[in-house]
């Protein structure tokens, strides 16, 4: 209550209305799988479209597994079914897998990164510490890249103001090129802005470092002293480096990074801004971490801007000295190439590497685990997971695992649904005894996989039905409802289905809960079926056990505010009214079955729902029963002979 303690008029906001209920987003899906580039250990970032996921993780070109060999990229390819069918909202979690020695797993044989030093000719490249290391950011072999880095040269900073020579501005930790214009040949020397100083702390003096120099240059403003630096004669110029990097695919455009400092050592505004800072292995925001393509580690004996200038040098083949000196050199004189190479796809990942770690030594999720924490999430997949190779049997307990892994994730969610492919080259028997070995409300199985054009290498493909799923689960929600079944829809892009499904197939599959896709003449290719794995007949169709997620999750989030509020009359009354808006609108939406409110949903929440033991241990119990809407699955018309005399 408010405390009212001196005479006067109070106004107060009050709420005479219930709380609302906000239904959650039923399209959202999560992809768990192999690509050619991107994060491995970060949280998964929000993609809209497939243009969003070839700038995060590359392009979809195939995967070269080291003990597998060339395999479509899987995820790509549903990435891209997906947002063909009408998704909006996908994350992806990429597995990585190192090279394991054949012999014996537990020895990694590399960790896939593209590399490269400078200098190049250094025997010990890796662990010397006369290097400067750089790297793909994210290994694959989609982080084989050209980085160019070129030297930048500011203006002349060196003048005369009021009759005495000044400076522009600089920095502590600045890197700055001298040259004596007079001089022939021109020999300049970079220096280090090391302080602003002054005898008297009056005037201010700045002292440039050169480290192969015991004696500083300095030049000293107050008046009266002799200057080291002669304006007309020397000219001052600050050093920058320019990064271009150039991807490993060819169409894609150059990404460039203008006027970072060279000093390791640099800040402004009091942070570290340096060009060895800007590309460090952990930058400063998430968002630097999941786009910036490149690695920086500068070698123990690479602390300085001379030091980084001095190495750049070297690889130019000491030409850069020269780029400097002259006032007119083009950038290519002052410029170094360098190509990172030795990157790899690693292996094929495993069970193991679809289910993911949370790392004991930083917030970093991987795998399925990587999914957990994002609320969004209803639909769940792991495209490519059940691919087998013709021939190869050597697969087929990954691939069990790989569904045990996706419905164990599901159900433990409990929001959300899993999309299940069968593998490829299945025959119907085949798909029956792989379908048999499951079952779970909260998962779907779907076969055969779908006919594509790759627009990769121009041929027909078989790409595994979970992308298109997932799309046309979107697509049904969007155009439609959640609660209507997403089946009897086109499959866009289609050109055919491994297997060609009749209807006497059909009629073996469907009742085990193995949805298929169908060609229909005149109608196109279709998906024609919506039943989930369940054994529970209360839980068969998909349709119902999304429509559920839907409520419960909805209730779920809209109801949080009730949590330690007085557990009595007022607050039970209040939620019944919640959930009772919430659901009277789902019934004039067309979802619940019953042609008035009190026959398509109850809701109680009094001393019916709750005894004593209840309220003595906090504990609100609110009981929802609602009627919902199953698919006219089997659609029967019966039609007999009539005579036109007969009477009904």
């Amino acid at each position: 209550m408010p405390e009212y303690l001196a005479p006067g008029v109070y106004v107060e906001e009050v709420s005479y209305r219930s709380k609302s209920i906000e239904g959650v987003s039923t399209t959202t899906t999560g992809f768990v799988g192999p690509t050619r580039y991107g994060p491995v250990d970060l949280e998964p970032e929000l993609v809209t479209s497939l243009g969003e996921f070839e700038r995060m993780y590359g392009d979809g070109k195939p995967l070269d597994f080291k003990n597998t060999g060339p395999m479509p990229n899987f995820v790509w390819q549903a990435a891209r079914a997906f947002f063909e069918q009408g998704g909006k909202r996908l994350y992806v979690v990429r597995n990585f897998r190192p090279r394991r020695d054949p012999a014996d797993e537990t020895t990694v044989l590399g960790d896939g990164f593209a590399r490269a030093w400078l200098p190049v000719n250094l025997a010990s490249t890796a662990s010397s510490p006369d290097t400067i290391g750089l790297r793909a950011r994210f290994p694959g072999a989609a982080g084989h890249m050209r980085v160019r880095i070129t030297v930048q040269l500011g203006q002349n900073i060196l003048g005369v103001l009021d009759g005495a020579p000044t400076l522009g501005a600089l920095q502590h930790g600045d890197t700055v090129w001298v040259t004596d214009r007079t001089a022939a040949p021109v020999n300049g020397s970079a220096y280090t802005v090391e302080e602003y100083f002054d005898d008297e702390r009056a005037a201010t003096g700045v002292r440039f470092s050169n480290l192969a120099t015991p004696t500083p240059h300095v030049l000293t403003i107050k008046p009266g002293s002799p200057p080291d630096l002669i304006p007309g004669t020397h000219r001052v110029q600050l050093v920058t480096l320019t990064i271009t990097v150039f991807p490993d695919d060819l169409e894609a455009l150059p990404r460039v990074w203008t006027d970072l400092p060279i000093d390791p050592r640099h800040e402004r505004f009091g942070v570290v801004d340096s060009f060895s800072e800007r590309f460090a292995g952990r930058p400063a925001t998430l968002s630097l971490a999941r786009t910036l393509p490149i690695v920086v580690k500068l070698g123990a004996n690479r602390r300085t801007g001379l030091d980084v200038l001095n190495a750049i040098n070297d690889l130019s083949g000491h030409r850069l000295i020269s780029g400097l000196n002259d006032f007119n050199s083009s950038a290519d004189a002052r410029s170094v190439d360098l190509t990172l190479d030795g990157g790899d796809d690693g292996d094929r990942p495993m069970a193991a590497d679809y289910a993911g770690e949370a790392r004991a030594d930083s917030k970093s999720k991987s795998g399925l685990k990587a999914l957990e924490d994002i609320d969004d999430i209803s639909i769940v997949a792991a495209p490519g997971s059940t691919y087998q190779r013709p021939g190869d049997a050597s697969y087929d307990a990954q691939v069990a695992a790989n569904l045990n892994l996706l419905i164990g994730h599901a159900e433990r969610m409990k929001y959300r649904i899993a999309v299940l492919d069968a593998s490829n080259g299945q025959t119907v028997q085949d798909v029956r005894a792989q379908r048999a070995k499951i079952d779970s409300k909260f998962a779907a199985f779907y076969y055969p996989w779908v006919r594509i054009v790759d627009s990769i290498t121009g041929k027909e493909a078989d790409m595994p039905p979970s992308g298109f799923v997932a799309g046309i689960f979107a697509r049904n929600d969007i155009e439609r409802a959640v609660f209507k079944a997403p089946a009897n829809e086109v499959v866009s892009g289609a050109v055919g289905f491994e297997q060609t499904i009749n209807k006497a197939q059909q009629d073996v599959l469907n009742p085990e809960g193995i949805n298929c896709f169908r060609f229909f003449e005149g109608r196109g290719f279709r998906l024609w079926g919506a039943r989930t794995i369940s054994s529970d007949p209360e839980w068969k169709y998909v349709n119902l056990r999304r429509y559920f997620i839907y409520l419960e999750h909805s209730i779920d989030k809209g109801t949080q505010w009730a949590v330690f509020e007085p557990n009595g009359e007022a607050l039970w009354a209040n939620v019944r009214r919640t959930v009772e808006d919430f659901l009277f609108n789902e019934w004039q939406m067309g979802a619940l079955l019953g042609e008035k409110p009190e026959k398509a949903f109850f809701v109680r929440c009094d001393r019916s729902t709750m005894n004593q033991n209840d309220l003595d241990n906090g504990r609100l119990v609110c009981k929802i029963g609602v009627a919902p809407l199953r698919p006219a699955e089997f659609v029967i018309f019966r039609i007999g002979q009539w005579t036109a005399d007969r009477t009904i």
